[in-house]
């Protein structure tokens, strides 16, 4: 069974595939594309923060706000 959330859904320390970025703001998507957040790549909650989140794609970490993190769908 397949489990569609937002990253600030998911666990922390446990790996997801990327399904989707909802959002329709193409220089928002490619910047995250330029980071390596894409759909089928894998990301990974590091810590829930208070304005959003701490994830780790491809062995870097970034922080990222609130609004951004319900647009990536995993």
């Amino acid at each position: 069974m397949v489990i569609i959330m937002t990253l600030r859904e998911a666990e922390e320390e446990k790996e997801y595939i990327i399904q989707k970025i909802n959002t329709d703001d193409e220089e928002l998507n490619a910047f995250l594309f330029s980071l390596g957040c894409y759909s089928g790549e894998t990301i990974t909650v590091i810590a829930h923060r208070k304005g959003g989140c701490t994830v780790s794609i491809k062995d870097a970490r970034y922080n990222i706000d609130k609004q951004l993190a319900e647009a990536i769908i995993v």
